[in-house]
């Protein structure tokens, strides 16, 4: 009875896992960041209201993500002296360090194939705003209708944020696949060490009535 109990338990998270994979979903958009020290942020404004000063850093990456929290940052360095050292300063004008990464193959929609990553020194005026910034050294652009970026540089051809059913292996996991140190998540582990404890059992029961007989 033991034994049928914990084959059971262990079918059930099985597929409690599959169904979790099955549903997993996310959403192929442009993510918009701040550099931080040495860190990205997820911005918390539109670059169509954004205005950064002089000597900042901010970046974009293309990628599929559940949502802000996993969402990909952009990857490689991101120096605002590497970047906009040859730029010199104008009066009147500011410039904008910006990290466009375009993404992996995995996150591609079907049929194109992601540019390189790349950097760009924006000197635009001081009111202007990320947008304008990024349409300094990036166009073609693409916006919807309700002002989401689409495409940058012309990539993606087509397609605005679109639901898609699971992401790439370069997504972070979801907060409920692993704990805080990036291992399995604690009610995973437990899961399974009820299972195995439950296995166990089953076992030492099966000696002890074969040595009872």
């Amino acid at each position: 009875m033991i034994r049928r109990v914990a084959l059971l338990a262990l079918a059930a998270l099985l597929l409690a896992a599959g169904a979790g994979e099955a549903q997993a979903a996310g959403y192929r958009y442009w993510s918009f960041w701040d550099r931080d020290g040495d860190r990205w942020a997820y911005a918390t404004q539109g670059p169509s209201t954004a205005r950064p000063g002089d000597g900042d850093v901010q970046g974009f990456r293309f990628s599929v993500s559940e949502d802000s929290g996993d969402a990909a940052r952009p990857r490689g360095t991101a120096e605002f002296t590497d970047i906009c050292g040859r730029t010199p300063a104008r009066d009147g004008r500011k410039r904008v360090a910006l990290v466009l990464d375009f993404g992996t193959a995995a996150d591609a929609p079907s049929g194109e194939t992601p540019p390189a990553r790349r950097t760009a020194c924006a000197r635009v005026a001081e009111d202007a705003t990320t947008a304008e910034a990024l349409a300094a050294v990036a166009k073609p652009l693409r916006y919807d209708a309700n002002a989401l970026l689409c495409a940058v540089s012309g990539y993606p051809e087509t397609g605005c944020g679109e639901q898609v059913a699971d992401g790439s292996g370069d997504r972070a996991p979801a907060a409920g696949d692993r704990d805080d140190r990036g291992g399995p998540s604690v009610g995973l582990v437990a899961g399974l060490a009820a299972v195995a404890a439950l296995g166990a059992a089953a076992v030492w029961q099966g000696r002890r009535r074969r040595g009872g007989a």
